[in-house]
């Protein structure tokens, strides 16, 4: 057994419906404009350019039904509802053909984004980490398994704040699918079990603040439900 100089912190998890073993995240992929009308509203034109990624470490996952802390250094808090692909395989330059069979199931997640920081960011040209990569920014539910729904490819995704609705739109709709999403981020990243995809958002992102809970959910997934308490 390692001697640590301290005591790790447990790595972060996700339920699995119909398992009493949890999934271990081992990192957070996510897709950028992948939606058309979500591009527009960003001012970029949605060409179906080859898809990018950024990421969020693993501890900045929030489990479903959770109240988080209004996040630091922002006034601008963004809700982003996703379809999030979990990643059950290993594989490096996986081909479009095989990329689902490395796909053990899925959840409902939010990408939420302190915007100020990454609009300003994009528009120094630095990296998105103040943006995107903070603490508690990543809110899951628990993973349905691949075998039990099958490769999700339609069906209404959406997100309300306070019960009144803010995001809606269709997986179909997604500009890169999945199994192109996958097979692109492997030619990146030899992908692990336990990594995690999030797989872009629709349009009527918006900010949040204090004391607002956030619902969202996919047709057929449970719903994701998360409040933002006061800041720390």
């Amino acid at each position: 057994m390692t001697n640590y100089i301290f005591t790790p912190p447990e790595r972060p998890s996700l339920p699995v419906r119909g398992l009493s073993a949890r999934f271990p995240v081992r990192r957070i992929f996510c897709v950028g404009r992948n939606y058309a009308e979500h591009v527009r509203e960003m001012g970029r034109d949605p060409d179906r350019n080859p898809p990018f990624f950024f990421t969020k470490p693993s501890d900045a996952l929030v489990q479903n039904g959770s109240t988080i802390p209004y996040p630091a250094a922002t006034g601008n808090l963004q809700h982003e509802i996703e379809l999030v692909a979990a990643i059950g395989t290993a594989g490096a330059n996986i081909s479009e053909q095989d990329a689902l069979s490395h796909v053990m199931g899925y959840a409902v997640g939010n990408d939420l984004t302190r915007r100020d920081l990454q609009t300003q960011a994009r528009d120094d040209g630095r990296p998105w980490d103040t943006g995107k990569a903070f603490d508690a920014s990543a809110p899951m539910t628990e993973i349905l398994r691949s075998e039990e729904i099958g490769h999700p490819q339609s069906g209404e995704i959406w997100l309300d704040v306070d019960g009144e609705r803010k995001q809606e739109g269709d997986l179909a709709q997604l500009i890169w699918k999945l199994d192109e999403i996958v097979a692109a981020c492997s030619r990146l990243w030899r992908l692990e079990p336990g990594d995690l995809i999030m797989t872009g958002t629709p349009a009527g992102i918006g900010p949040v603040t204090a004391g607002q809970t956030m619902t969202g959910g996919i047709a057929g997934f449970p719903v994701l439900t998360t409040t933002i308490g006061p800041a720390i």
